[in-house]
């Protein structure tokens, strides 16, 4: 997997990708550049052997300050329709490559995570956050609907029709604290702990079945528009499959000689 990315940071090592927003004395703010290298880069992450996780980390004391003023909001005031269309498509996008990558991406959030921001955070499979972190989907504050990204969808499953409406209408900002008990947030962390704290996590989460845990990520995804009955049949599939990879045979001969199964992705 590539790591040689423009305009964001990456590294990857261990099996572990670390990616975070550029431009810490602006808050790390996404701009059009951003958005479609992100989209790619976890676009191909689907096809990538060498990376089992990904941190999204913060960059500064901060996660995200959302969309640029200068470099995104400004410009679309001066676009038509279908210039709009094509960049609200492309942000899109970048969700559905995020729930598509095949890998489990944890975001470390600190501070700011507004916006855009706010919708990786609320993409990524799981979140840990600091004291600090202040979230906010703010789009009514900008003169737009809450209906962003997905976040009529994705946000009251993690923390409930009412929390969301509140947070999508008001546009206000949802304390960690808050965050923590509603469920936004796995965990919080003191601030110089968190990027190590998701870091163990992900490889945790690496040194699993990777296989399966694309699998189960796959299913968390597309389970959503499944009813029960669908749901529990493509799980019967899905766990049909996981019992065919060597990875299953291994956990197997680890239990019978009371061995700690390591395994190996296949």
């Amino acid at each position: 997997m590539r790591s040689d990315v423009t305009h964001f940071e990456c590294e990857i090592s261990d099996g572990i990708a670390t990616v975070r927003l550029s431009r810490p004395d602006r808050k790390n703010p996404l701009t059009f550049d951003s958005y479609a290298e992100l989209r790619d880069w976890f676009r191909d992450l689907h096809y990538a052997d060498d990376v089992h996780a990904v941190v999204f980390a913060s960059n500064g004391g901060n996660f995200s300050s959302g969309g640029d003023v200068h470099d995104i909001i400004g410009p679309l005031t001066d676009m038509n329709m279908k210039e709009l269309l094509r960049f609200t498509r492309m942000t899109g996008d970048l969700v559905k490559a995020i729930l598509g990558c095949g890998k489990p991406v944890i975001a470390a959030i600190d501070g700011i995570c507004v916006g855009a921001g706010a919708i990786i955070a609320m993409a990524s499979d799981l979140r840990i956050g600091t004291p600090e972190a202040k979230t906010a989907f703010l789009f009514t504050r900008v003169g737009l609907a809450g209906c962003d990204m997905g976040a009529c969808a994705m946000l009251p499953r993690i923390i409930g029709q009412g929390r969301a409406a509140e947070l999508l209408y008001t546009g206000r900002s949802m304390s960690a604290d808050e965050g923590e008990r509603w469920g936004f947030f796995n965990r919080l962390v003191d601030a110089d702990a968190l990027e190590g704290a998701a870091r163990d996590l992900a490889t945790q989460i690496a040194a699993g079945p990777n296989f399966a845990h694309m699998m189960t990520k796959t299913m968390l995804a597309q389970e959503w528009s499944m009813s029960l009955d669908q749901a529990i049949e493509a799980e019967a599939q899905a766990q049909a499959i996981c019992m065919q990879t060597a990875d299953f045979e291994r956990a197997y001969r680890a239990f019978v000689g009371k061995e700690r199964p390591v395994f190996e992705g296949d």
